[in-house]
């Protein structure tokens, strides 16, 4: 393909190394809801999230309900493994706002890596960086309250959309805390009584971000001051 995708890790790639890439590239017009990889398959490709485009895990728990783990936008790729050997997916991977993906064959990424030490190094980084974002993401669970936990998910949901009006449902923003939808609904209302929150059909609308960020737990904050360090670290030499 020609030109650099909107995807924050293919555009930090030297000329060299994306140029390496290009030729595997192929872009993807996906929807919300369509799924990457149930658990348990094969990862024979690497996806990435271009403009809005969001992607999300869900692990499976007890009663057929799922979790949400993990959010990949324009930041990232979604397949990304620390090694070389074949894996399998963890999660349930599913389009959570649809647009354009980029995919790369799996294959392909480890033929360039083998000519460009930089190339994976890069991506062994960015491979820490989704562990850390995993852990953060434990420690939030058992630290933080569902309000702390739902201003951060919303507040990350609109980071990488870049605009106020998320479409994000309530079922939806239950599945991301790991919460029935009713007690989902309450959050929402409380925040709507304080004029924080609006909602539109299908869609959460933020009305006052600073005090919704004061409502919000730091882990956000801490996910990307490593990705800042980590990934800043490679793109510098370090």
């Amino acid at each position: 393909m020609t030109g650099r995708p909107h995807n924050d890790l293919l555009r930090q790639l030297s000329h060299q190394d994306f140029e390496l890439l290009a030729p595997h590239l192929q872009p993807v017009e996906v929807e919300a809801s369509q799924i990457l990889h149930h658990a348990g398959d094969a990862v024979t490709a690497i996806h990435f999230p271009c403009g809005p485009t969001l992607v999300s895990f869900a692990v499976p728990v007890e009663d057929d309900r799922e979790v949400e783990s993990m959010l990949v936008g324009r930041e990232g790729a979604v397949g990304v493994a620390a090694g070389s050997s074949p894996s399998l997916t963890y999660s349930r991977i599913v389009v959570k706002l649809g647009g354009t993906l980029v995919r790369l064959p799996r294959r392909a990424l480890e033929q360039a890596q083998q000519r460009s030490p930089p190339l994976q190094d890069v991506f062994l980084r960015y491979a820490d960086c989704q562990f850390a974002q995993l852990l953060q993401t434990a420690a939030c669970n058992a630290a933080h309250s569902i309000e702390q936990r739902a201003a951060k998910w919303i507040i990350s949901t609109q980071e990488r959309i870049g605009r106020a009006e998320i479409p994000l449902t309530h079922e939806q923003l239950a599945s991301m805390l790991g919460v029935s939808r009713s007690y989902a609904s309450r959050v929402i209302q409380m925040f709507k009584a304080r004029h924080i929150l609006a909602t539109r059909r299908g869609a959460i609308v933020i009305l006052d971000r600073p005090e919704l960020q004061a409502r919000a737990c730091c882990c956000n904050d801490w996910v990307k001051k490593h990705f800042d360090e980590v990934l800043g670290a490679a793109t510098a030499g370090g």
